[in-house]
Formats: C-alpha cells, sequence, structure tokens
C-alpha cells in the first residue's frame, strides 16, 4: 500500500530540510521524500493528497502526559487522550505513571500497551514510578518494567525527596540507558501554596511557591547526575534559575536534559488575579522575567522539547475555591497553535526550530529516535502532520477532543491548524 503527499512544505529538523516537495509512503514507511518522491516508479499508483501548501513535517513527540487510566476516565481514558493528542499533531505520547493504580508493575504497563493498541490511534510509550507505589522509599523493578515496554521513569507528580533514593535510580537507569524525569519541588518550600509566591500572590492574599523550591530540588539533582553519571531529564522548567542551572551542566557535558511547557511561555502570574482554576498548575505560572528566561532558553537551545504536560481534570476539580482545585491544565491540543503564536509569529524561533522541539528533539531525550520516530528520514514510520501555519482555530468545546475542558486558553483564536495526522502511514486525524 502506497501513499503519495504531494505539493507540500517539507520541514525535517533532522534532515534540515524546509522546502517543497512530496513525501512517499510504502507499507507504512516513508521510502522517498522531497521533491524526486513524486517521480519515483513506486508512486504510480498510489493514493494521492494534495497539501495544498501547507507544512509537512514529523508526527510530534509528547514526553509529558497524564492519560489518567486507570482509575480516573472520567477525567480522561487512554482512547480520548489519544484522540486529543492526534488532533494536535502528537503522534507519539509518553504517559506519566501516576494512575491510580501507579504504574510499577508489568501487569499495569501491558494493561496500558494493550488499551493503547486497541485505540489505534498515537504511539503510546509508558513511564514507570522510580518508587514502588510511589512512596519514595525504594525502587521499583526498573529493569523488568523497561523489558514491558516503559521508557523512562519519574514519580511525577511527588517529588524525589530522598536522596539517597535518587543517586540509586540515576545509578540503576544508567546501566539501563534510560532517563529518570523529576518533578522538581522541594515540598517543604512550597508548603500549601496555590500560586508563584510573589508580589501578585502578595497582593492577593494568596498562599505561594517560592522560585526556589523548584531551583533547590534542580540543585540537588544536577549534582546527582554529575555524581552518578545519569541521565536526568527535569520536567516542566518555570524559573530563570532553574534554566540557568541547566544550560551551565549542559556545558560541563553533563547527561542532563529538560522540557517547558506552552503555558509557562504563553502565561505569567497575574492571571491568578482572577481567580480562576484553570490558571493553577504545578509548577505555578511564574513572572514576566521567568517568561522571558524560557523564550531565551528555547532560543538558545537550553531547553531540549516542549511537552505539554497534558493534565486532565473534571468539572468538579476545578469549579471550587481556588486553593483547593486540582492542580493542572491540558495542553495537546494548543501546544502547536500557541507555539507557532508565540514563538514563530514572534520570531523567537524558527519554524524548524519549533518543529524540532516538539518531534525531532523530545525523540532523541528518550531515545525515540532509534525507532526512526521524530524525523522522516527513508526506512522510519510514516509519522506525520499536516497542518496550516496560517489558517486560525478558534479554542472551543468543539476544539477541545479531551474528555476535560481546563484549558486556560478558552476563547484564544490561534494560528495552526492541523489538517491530518498520519501514524504509520495510517491516517488517524483529519
Amino acid at each position: 500500500m502506497s501513499l503519495l503527499v504531494k505539493n507540500v512544505r517539507l520541514v525535517d529538523p533532522a534532515q534540515k530540510l524546509d522546502g517543497p516537495g512530496a513525501l512517499l509512503v510504502v507499507d507504512g514507511k516513508v521510502l522517498v521524500i522531497g521533491a524526486e518522491a513524486a517521480a519515483h516508479p513506486q508512486a504510480a499508483g498510489a493514493e494521492v493528497v494534495d497539501g495544498g501548501g501547507a507544512v509537512l513535517a514529523p508526527g510530534f513527540v509528547d514526553l509529558h502526559v497524564h492519560f489518567r487510566e486507570p482509575g480516573q476516565t472520567r477525567k480522561e481514558s487512554i482512547e480520548s487522550g489519544s484522540r486529543a493528542a492526534v488532533a494536535g499533531g502528537f503522534t507519539s505520547v509518553c504517559a506519566m505513571a501516576n494512575t491510580k493504580p501507579v504504574n510499577d508493575s508489568v501487569a499495569i504497563t501491558e494493561m496500558m500497551l494493550t488499551r493503547a493498541a486497541k485505540a489505534d490511534l498515537c504511539r503510546y510509550f509508558p513511564i514507570g514510578t522510580v518508587s514502588r507505589e510511589m512512596k519514595g522509599e525504594e525502587l521499583a523493578d526498573m529493569g523488568t518494567l523497561k523489558a514491558a515496554g516503559c521508557v523512562a521513569f519519574s514519580d511525577d507528580g511527588l517529588p524525589i525527596t530522598n536522596s539517597s533514593l535518587m543517586r540509586r535510580a540515576l545509578e540503576y537507569t544508567r546501566w539501563l540507558e534510560v532517563p529518570v524525569v523529576a518533578h522538581e519541588e522541594d515540598r517543604d518550600l512550597a508548603g500549601k501554596g496555590y500560586m508563584h509566591e510573589g508580589a501578585v500572590s502578595a497582593s492577593l492574599g494568596c498562599l505561594g511557591i517560592p522560585a526556589a523550591a523548584e531551583e533547590a530540588m534542580v540543585a540537588r539533582d544536577i549534582v546527582l547526575a554529575e555524581h552518578t553519571g545519569g541521565h536526568l531529564h527535569l520536567a516542566h522548567l518555570s524559573t530563570k534559575g532553574s534554566l540557568r542551572m541547566v544550560r551551565e551542566a549542559k556545558a560541563r557535558g553533563l547527561a542532563v536534559t529538560c522540557e517547558v511547557t506552552p503555558h509557562h511561555f504563553a502565561l505569567s502570574d497575574r492571571e491568578l488575579m482572577k481567580f480562576d482554576s484553570d490558571y493553577k498548575m504545578n509548577p505555578p505560572l511564574r513572572t514576566e522575567a521567568d517568561i522571558q528566561a524560557v523564550l531565551e532558553a528555547l532560543a538558545d537551545g537550553t531547553v531540549d522539547a516542549i511537552a505539554t504536560d497534558h493534565a486532565p481534570h473534571g468539572w468538579d476539580d476545578k469549579e471550587v475555591e481556588l486553593p483547593i482545585a486540582a492542580f493542572g491544565v491540558i495542553g495537546l491540543e494548543t501546544a502547536l497553535p500557541l507555539t507557532l503564536e508565540l514563538l514563530v509569529n514572534r520570531r523567537v524561533i524558527s519554524l524548524a526550530k519549533a518543529i524540532s522541539l516538539l518531534a525531532w528533539e523530545p525523540a532523541k531525550v528518550f531515545h525515540l529516535d532509534r525507532q526512526g520516530l521524530g524525523s522522516l528520514k527513508p526506512g522510519a514510520p510514516a509519522d506525520f502532520v499536516l497542518f496550516d501555519p496560517n489558517a486560525n482555530v478558534q479554542v472551543d468545546r468543539a476544539f477541545i477532543q479531551s474528555k476535560s475542558y481546563n484549558t486556560p486558553f478558552k476563547g484564544w483564536s490561534l494560528p495552526g491548524q492541523v489538517l491530518g495526522t498520519w501514524v504509520g502511514g495510517k491516517q488517524v486525524w483529519g
């Protein structure tokens, strides 16, 4: 079975490709990409899709999603989360382990993979827990979990406060050649805070979470990464100080990578003046100075990936007083539009760099590039997205495919309509 997608702007940072051309897919894999694809003998008789000049890019890879299955499928299921992913152009997702029960066993990992295969939408990669039951006391059976399909390990949602345990995790995962993904938060410093600690929280009389709560843990874990040689991946960084430390760690050649989210380069803590819980997330929205630091880190290569931290919640989790509302926002459908509007259109980074941060770079962080993901090199799986960077989308309930609707971007009009998403040469959206 063959597919020819023609009349498109091909953008594949892994191949330094940005220009007009076509893509020829045979048996679910890329056969030819570029100007010569349409003239290839195997293009004769292929199904033809005319891209109408839209951008064709490798399918995006999200290193950080919460699909809530098992245990909280009223918020999201693997199927509904996968639908949200492909609607946003994501062909691969890495799902955090803080389900109910948590993913610390082969049985849970296999169940997740079975449900994802049944959904048959995007590629689904489970993340296993660092510690048994996410109690932070003893290591999970990482070797067995990796063999079952886990691509990284994290107690995300709960910081690993036990320094000895974090050290052992980095040592063990170095041998396994997978990263430890760290949710960096000193809970003693964070206390009962529910927004950024600063001038805004003081003016509102709200309990704050200081930047130091994140930065103190980042500092500790960079020290441990240097000591062990393990791969430390820092999730959803939000402060100027954290990004400075990552920049310095990389300059010293340490195996330290990091991600940022669109909401942390789109919104500041001033949004909490609305007392709207859709602006409540962890880490919290920070200051304008922190936003500027995130933008600079995206531009200079400090940041390895744009991830969504897609965290669905029901209306009853959010439509309560701000102090008791759940942390977290959804983000799969809005990641590309926000990246285009706030990064590309404002010339913070190029379109090619944006696609690299959404596809090629995250694939490398979790070693998914070894499976050919994140690029459209000949022989790679034909995972790609076709989008119009100039066509606007309206963020409303019809646009959001997630079961949940806890987005801070309700009502926004943004560029970047996903026209179609393909996984293994099969169209799964559009």
